[in-house]
């Protein structure tokens, strides 16, 4: 430890200048005759680097104590490798975090990091330097969002969001431990899923053909058909659409960013790239669809997207979604969301006992336990179902199985 602090010292200087307008620094005279005159330095000597000496020196502390503190935290975390800059506030770090995890991000998810940071992490903490950031600091800002009626999935998420950023401080040895670690407020639980009932989808999808039949009326029946996702359904191409094979392969997914720039991408899991088998319903969605484009290109073609304006562009995901009200209170149905109808057709097949894994591969899950996850709660029936298969079983074979007169059930009834 002493070698250590051979290494570092401390010191007072001011910003006082001399007559050839140079600061004084440490050679101030006013530094011997006034104790409140300045502040605190530390500075570190660092191994040399292409044979020059570097020193890091940080100034501006009220008192010995507190540089003395931090120099020895430099110290310390350079035997761990870890480099806090003094310099770096919270604000730009956040802002270098999001540019690195831009590229693996869909655009959508980025764009909620980013209106976090904007506009709840950087309004709060920003001024602050990266390595003065406290867990009380953070605690009293969620304590103050509740009391003032901020909601708390949107308090979580920022949180949460800050992290996730301070966890790539650590990890890449800029901070020595994360401040929000343990400041994460507990996390809200997430609304019950609504799930319409067979009858209630099948009205749904009457009232549209009475009193639209337009390429929405065919949309939702091809997303009720086939569970697929908004983006999916949205992104769908006529070359992706297989009609002899009565198949489609999900390549695209279609996402509006701030519902302004509609951008086009691969399905973010292996899985959800897959090929999706076509009902009887489906498929006459889909041909009264090629056959209202057909009639209205010039040269009869089908191409582009499935779905889409007179003029061939992408439909919005707010447009489509506000119709999907609009339709759902004209039809007397309760209130569902566009993800609600891929829930509504994985539910619909859990009711008509469809096994689990199938239901699964359907929905394009990557791993049967997310299936269970999100549908568990629909198969109690069927795990009823299954134990009192079980229990049959092994009573039919006890009733068969006769030895010296009692059956086995029966001496153990005994």
């Amino acid at each position: 430890m002493g070698q250590r602090m051979k290494r570092g010292r401390v010191y007072r200087r001011c910003g006082c200048k001399g007559a050839d307008g140079k600061q004084l620094g440490a050679w101030c005279v006013r530094l011997l005759e006034d104790a409140g005159h300045g502040t605190w330095t530390y500075a570190v000597d660092l191994a040399p680097e292409d044979g020059m000496r570097r020193t890091r020196r940080r100034g501006g502390f009220i008192s010995r104590a507190e540089a003395a503190r931090e120099m020895k935290a430099v110290l310390d975390g350079e035997l761990r490798g870890v480099y806090e800059d003094r310099r770096t506030t919270v604000a730009s770090f956040l802002r270098e975090w999001l540019t690195t995890r831009e590229p693996n991000l869909a655009p959508n998810t980025f764009a909620g990091y980013q209106a976090c940071v904007e506009r709840d992490l950087i309004p709060a903490f920003g001024h602050r330097r990266l390595p003065d950031l406290r867990p009380k600091h953070i605690d009293d800002w969620i304590t103050d969002q509740l009391a003032a009626g901020r909601g708390r999935v949107t308090v979580y998420r920022a949180v949460s969001t800050l992290r996730n950023a301070l966890n790539h401080a650590v990890r890449s040895w800029r901070l020595r431990y994360n401040p929000a670690k343990h400041s994460v407020p507990t996390r809200p639980r997430a609304e019950e899923r609504v799930c319409w009932t067979p009858d209630e989808a099948a009205a749904f999808l009457r009232h549209n053909v009475a009193h639209y039949a337009d390429r929405l009326s065919d949309l939702f029946e091809v997303m009720l058909g086939t569970g697929m996702r908004r983006g999916e359904v949205l992104g769908l191409h006529w070359s992706d659409v297989h009609l002899m094979d009565r198949q489609l392969y999900v390549r695209w997914t279609l996402a509006a960013v701030n519902n302004n720039d509609i951008l086009f991408r691969e399905p973010k899991t292996e899985a959800s790239q897959a090929w999706i088998s076509l009902s009887s319903r489906v498929m006459t969605a889909l041909h009264r669809q090629a056959a209202l484009q057909m009639a209205a290109h010039p040269d009869g073609r089908l191409e582009g997207l499935v779905f889409a304006k007179p003029d061939g562009s992408p439909l919005r995901p707010q447009w489509v979604l506000d119709q999907l009200r609009k339709r759902t209170t004209e039809a007397g149905l309760p209130k569902i969301g566009l993800h609600d109808l891929r829930h509504t057709a994985a539910s619909i097949m859990i009711a008509e006992d469809i096994p689990v894994a199938v239901v699964s591969k359907t929905m394009r899950h990557s791993a049967i336990a997310i299936t269970i996850n999100l549908y568990g709660h629909l198969l109690k029936d069927s795990a009823d179902e299954a134990v009192k298969a079980l229990s049959t079983a092994l009573n039919r074979a006890d009733a068969h199985h006769v030895v010296d007169g009692p059956t086995r059930a029966l001496r153990f009834a005994a």
